[in-house]
């Protein structure tokens, strides 16, 4: 029996073994735990498609690679003439050699390219290694030709700078020049405004360019007024808050406007009545009064103010001159400046101090005396404007003397500043606005 059983099992193995080696070499296979039967010529097609399609990838990896290494030879060429071009200005010969180098030989690899592309002699033993290798060699020469381009634009960026450094030098030289001619247009009192002007040439742009002088003017007056008040030892701060109580200034160096605001509010104080309602005195009906104006005008402008002071010491300029002088400078102010009341003095007998003060007061003078005559050579009249304070600010009027204010504390512009106060009149000329100077708080 046990001979029997081993026969048996070993009948059974030997069966089970051909099915196996019978499954193998028919192509027999479980799928998805079906029994799938796979015949050997459909085995052959499968070889043979997968066989094309290893060859169309690796003609196509081999391609790319082909074109990589295009690629990288045309980036080598841009940044070896770049280089080229840098080289040439300032002259560098070694770097010109250099890169006329380079570019031969990339040349020469272009063209070995070229023929192989002609070929048909692809690359393909390692084509992904080739691509590898001409994606590196095009990003650095990339980084070359972007490295140039850097040095070409700090090349540039110092000769900016040369250039600046120059016009600055060159711009120091026409402010000193020009300093120079309005200081002598200061002491010779003569007015850049042509003698040739006809009454019926005359236009807004003539009386603004006289109210820039005229500002001036005011401002070297103020500057020498502070001088000395600092010499004296006055409290400036003091004094700005009796001159414009309350207001807050955002730079200490802004003071100097409450001190122009006062001097414009005396001088111009009256600047719309013919004689600055100082004295009567008779003029001629319109169309006359413009050309009695324009007239006085042209004959006091090209004359020294103290030539009409002393020739004429009663003329109405003179007499304008006395009355701003003592309605400026209080008496107490006066004594506090310069220790006496002689300059007072003499003004009020109708002589005049051959002081600076006094010479920086009168060109002032003249010049709000000529703006004056000048307004009243317009038809209609040029008439003057001021701002109170707490008005909103509005561009069409005001011109703010300083941006400061159009800053809130977080940096932005949305709040519309008030003015504190006016520092500069605004003048109307029919329908041009001249805009007034303020403050703004």
């Amino acid at each position: 029996m046990e001979t029997v059983g081993r026969k048996s099992k070993s009948r059974l193995a030997r069966t089970f073994a051909k099915v196996l080696h019978i499954r193998a070499a028919t192509g027999v296979a479980p799928v998805d735990g079906v029994q799938k039967k796979i015949t050997f010529g459909e085995k052959i097609k499968l070889d043979v498609f997968d066989d094309d399609v290893d060859e169309k990838l690796r003609h196509k990896m081999a391609t790319e690679a082909f074109l990589s290494k295009l690629f990288a030879i045309v980036s080598t060429v841009k940044a070896a003439y770049s280089q080229l071009q840098f080289a040439q200005s300032p002259y560098d010969a070694d770097g010109i050699q250099a890169a006329d180098q380079m570019v031969v030989s990339e040349l020469k690899n272009l063209s070995e390219l070229k023929q192989c592309y002609l070929k048909k002699q692809f690359e393909e033993s390692f084509p992904e290694k080739t691509q590898l290798l001409a994606e590196i060699q095009e990003q650095k020469s990339l980084i070359k030709t972007y490295e140039v381009f850097g040095k070409k634009l700090d090349s540039e960026l110092k000769l900016k700078h040369s250039e600046i450094i120059f016009l600055r030098e060159k711009l120091e030289e026409a402010n000193k020049e020009n300093k120079l001619i309005e200081k002598r247009l200061n002491s010779s009192g003569l007015m850049p405004v042509a003698d040739n002007l006809h009454l019926s040439g005359l236009s807004p742009n003539h009386f603004i360019s006289f109210l820039c002088q005229t500002t001036k003017s005011i401002q070297n007056f103020v500057r020498l007024m502070i001088n000395e008040m600092e010499l004296a030892g006055w409290d400036l701060d003091a004094a700005v808050r009796a001159i414009e109580p309350g207001v807050l200034f955002s730079n200490p160096n802004h003071i100097c406007f409450a001190f122009e605001s006062f001097v414009c509010r005396e001088m111009f104080d009256g600047f719309n009545y013919p004689n600055f309602s100082l004295w009567n005195e008779f003029l001629p009906e319109q169309p006359k009064k413009r050309r009695f104006f324009f007239e006085r005008f042209k004959q006091l402008k090209s004359m020294r103010t103290r030539e009409i002071l002393v020739q004429n010491p009663k003329s109405a300029f003179a007499r304008f001159c006395s009355a701003k002088y003592l309605k400026l400078i209080h008496p107490k102010m006066e004594t506090s400046l310069f220790g006496n009341l002689n300059q007072r003095k003499l003004v009020k007998s109708g002589d005049h101090p051959e002081t600076t003060f006094f010479a920086t007061f009168s060109e002032m003078a003249k010049r709000v005396w000529l703006l004056h005559c000048l307004a009243f050579s317009f038809d209609p009249e040029a008439s003057i404007f001021q701002v109170g304070k707490g008005c909103r600010f509005s561009e069409v009027y005001m011109e703010s003397v300083s941006e400061e204010a159009f800053l809130s504390s977080d940096g932005s512009t949305e709040t519309v500043p008030l003015v504190a106060f006016t520092v500069f009149p605004g003048f109307k000329i029919g329908k041009t606005v001249i805009q007034c100077q303020v403050y703004l708080s």
